[in-house]
């Protein structure tokens, strides 16, 4: 599952793709640097991994679970036009999950402002209007296509048009189809951008966020429901480059328990709505992304494919169990170790054994 970060040019999107991979994505100081989607796996810190780890003796390898991040090309106002590039670009937003939308939230002469004042809330509108004007082409387009079977009495293509039709009055009222009241699952084929889940990261200067340009942005996000993430990508990115134990000094020095970048992640976690599962052993300790919800059989078929078609049963004890009790020994003197079948719903801590034939 993917996050596509979006928002105008340079108000730090490339810069924050930096800081969540530490990869050389181009940041500049001129518009449409990013040519290209940049996509990058951002590890997710877990603090089980290690306790997991520590009770089997250290496992060989420790793997987190990951989001992946696309990094899209600046939009402008006109890109459902075909403006900046534009329609390549929205393109390339449709092929995500959820969409981290960026907005500059810090005052800086020596940064080029697309825009002739820094309002955060205007910045915001402008994408939003550019990807319900986008949407509104791509419904109208499918109603077009579904209307004449459905005119034929073609079952499907009348349900199809029904929503359609919905979508499309509430997006010429400016309603995004993720706030509006249609079937979400029928919407969810046609690839709406504006039907994704959103959160805001506000990109602030170094210290305390200027609270004039932020009150706005999260006035908006709880109107809509969406999260909001305050980061300064600039100091992210630049902390990025140190080594890992540098980082964890600069860190405690700075009296900061929890990064930038460690909630941005657990905010893309939450907003694609992912339970996280544990396989664990001497081998190779590791934690997995599922969707809320998932069958026991999916999840191993998130490991390998031949352990899906082979499901015989999962084997499923639960991290606080460990915890509360002491060690896996004691977890297993409490029965608390269970077998569970194909239909079983994972839950967020389980650790799991898979048991398969093929």
């Amino acid at each position: 599952m993917e996050i596509g970060i979006v928002g105008l040019p340079n108000v730090g999107k490339s810069t924050l793709f930096n800081a969540l991979t530490g990869a050389a994505a181009a940041a500049s100081n001129f518009p449409f640097t990013t040519i290209e989607p940049n996509v990058g796996v951002v590890p997710i810190p877990d603090e089980r991994l290690t306790r997991l780890s520590d009770e089997f003796g250290g496992s060989t390898k420790i793997t987190p679970a990951a989001i992946r991040f696309v990094d899209i090309a600046g939009l402008v106002k006109g890109a459902s036009k075909g403006e900046g590039l534009g329609n390549q670009f929205l393109g390339n937003i449709r092929s995500v999950d959820a969409i981290a939308h960026v907005v500059r939230c810090f005052r800086d002469d020596n940064v080029v402002n697309v825009m002739n004042t820094l309002d955060p809330l205007e910045a915001a509108d402008i994408i939003e209007t550019e990807l319900i004007l986008s949407d509104l082409q791509q419904a109208q387009k499918a109603y077009d296509k579904w209307l004449r079977p459905a005119k034929c009495g073609d079952k499907e293509a009348k349900e199809k048009c029904e929503v359609l039709e919905a979508v499309l009055k509430g997006l010429d009222q400016g309603i995004p189809v993720r706030m509006q009241h249609v079937d979400k699952e029928l919407a969810r084929e046609f690839q709406f951008i504006t039907g994704k889940p959103v959160m805001y990261v506000a990109n602030t200067a170094e210290g305390d966020p200027d609270e004039a340009l932020m009150a706005p942005l999260r006035a908006r996000a709880a109107k809509e429901g969406a999260a909001i993430v305050p980061l300064c990508t600039k100091f992210e990115a630049e902390v990025v480059q140190l080594s890992p134990e540098e980082r964890k000094e600069y860190y405690d020095a700075a009296g900061i328990g929890t990064p930038g970048l460690a909630r941005l992640a657990q905010a893309g976690r939450d907003l694609l709505g992912l339970a996280c599962f544990f396989t664990a052993g001497h081998q190779e300790t590791r934690a997995w992304l599922v969707p809320q919800g998932t069958r026991a059989v999916k999840a191993a078929g998130k490991i390998h494919s031949d352990i899906e078609r082979g499901f015989i049963r999962a084997e499923i004890y639960r991290y606080k169990d460990i915890v509360e009790l002491g060690s896996y020994k004691a977890v297993q003197e409490a029965r608390k170790v269970t077998l569970e079948g194909k239909d079983y719903l994972m839950q967020e801590g389980d650790v799991v054994y898979f048991r398969f034939n093929v």
